[in-house]
């Protein structure tokens, strides 16, 4: 028999997720982000299923995006960091791929080669988030200088909200943008998960949800992905593997950090960092043991956790665990290991055996 731990990814959620976006895009067409692997779910999987649904494909490698052309994907794929060097260009050309571009040397190394065929480009605009983008003083010469190069067959303009998901939102962001674009006449890509499901303003051209596609909130802070109609995607589960009893007294774990404070009982659980777990995850962390609510006592492990039993009477080994997902919002674990929803699904290892369900 395998270990028991396993990732169960739900396709009719994913598709659900979609219809969410779908239902909040006011027209808009929707980019599904598949990028790191579908945020961990298995990037082919996650074409697979909305392949009927999708406008297009956001990723980051060509090599992905050549692997989603030969696995019969047809829809528009955008490349959201552009082109890494001049010799891949032919490729977009050949898979027709889009390229954002955000440099003065992509556009350069665009303009200064033949192509067999016209691309469509996205043109990326820097209003205050300070990763990506052409500045305010960059942007009008280079839509100028791309406006009219055989090279390109269309542009969009796009830029990244950094503060969608806060109380801060959009509005300095967006000024900006629209004072530096208000006379361009160019299709628009705003929203991301956040902004798509917040503000109406951004519902324009193409959105590009990613977070919530996958069932979390892209603002946990503010509304729980329940809350927002979204089911998880993936589940991951694992059993208990052994039982202690403790007195008190006794510690748990490397550096026997947690100490028993009383008599009770813990679960030992085949899952640890080597599986993705967060090893900063605290005690208390919540975990679901056969759908009852407890949490995780003491380090994690490399292959282990362990959870508290006390109050889980009927609790064995063989008991199922959920870490995460159906039953246990990835964004409560994330929280309460400090961290994000999306870190802890692009986290899941290799080793885990991931299962589908329709």
């Amino acid at each position: 028999m395998t270990r028991p731990i396993r990732a169960t990814i739900d396709l009719s959620a994913l598709r659900s997720n979609f219809a969410v976006a779908r239902h909040n895009a006011d027209g808009a067409k929707l980019w599904a982000v598949i990028k790191a692997h579908a945020y961990g779910h298995g990037m082919r999987r996650a074409a697979r299923a909305l392949a009927n649904l999708a406008d297009g494909f956001c990723l980051l490698d060509v090599a992905d995006a050549i692997a989603l052309r030969e696995a019969g994907i047809q829809q528009p794929i955008l490349l959201l960091e552009g082109f890494f060097s001049a010799d891949e260009l032919p490729l977009y050309a050949e898979y027709r791929l889009t390229p954002v571009l955000h440099t003065l040397a992509q556009v350069e190394a665009l303009l200064a080669i033949a192509l067999p065929s016209r691309l469509p480009v996205y043109l990326k605009l820097n209003s205050g988030m300070n990763r990506l983008g052409f500045s305010a003083a960059e942007f009008q010469p280079v839509l100028n200088a791309l406006a009219g190069a055989p090279q390109v067959a269309g542009i969009t303009l796009m830029t990244h909200f950094a503060d969608a998901d806060t109380q801060t939102g959009i509005v300095a962001q967006l000024t900006r943008f629209r004072s530096v674009t208000a006379a361009c006449q160019c299709p628009l890509s705003l929203a991301n998960s956040a902004a798509l499901l917040r503000f109406p303003e951004t519902r324009t051209g193409w959105a590009r949800p990613g977070i919530m596609l996958y069932g979390a909130s892209p603002y946990p802070e503010l509304a729980s992905a329940e809350s927002l109609g979204l089911r998880p995607v993936m589940t991951l589960t694992s059993e208990l593997i052994a039982v202690q009893e403790l007195q008190a007294g006794d510690r748990v774990g490397y550096g026997g950090q947690f100490i028993a404070e009383k008599a009770m009982r813990i679960g030992v659980v085949a899952c640890g960092y080597g599986d993705g777990y967060p090893r900063h995850a605290p005690t208390g962390t919540p975990v679901l043991v056969d759908g009852k609510r407890t949490g995780t006592v003491g380090r994690v492990s490399m292959d282990m956790i362990t959870v508290d039993l006390t109050g889980l009477p009927k609790a064995v080994i063989g008991s199922q665990v959920v870490l995460w997902g159906e039953g246990l919002s990835v964004d409560e674990v994330a929280a309460a290991a400090g961290t994000v929803s999306y870190e802890l699904l692009c986290a899941v290892a290799p080793r885990v055996p991931f299962v589908e369900k329709e």
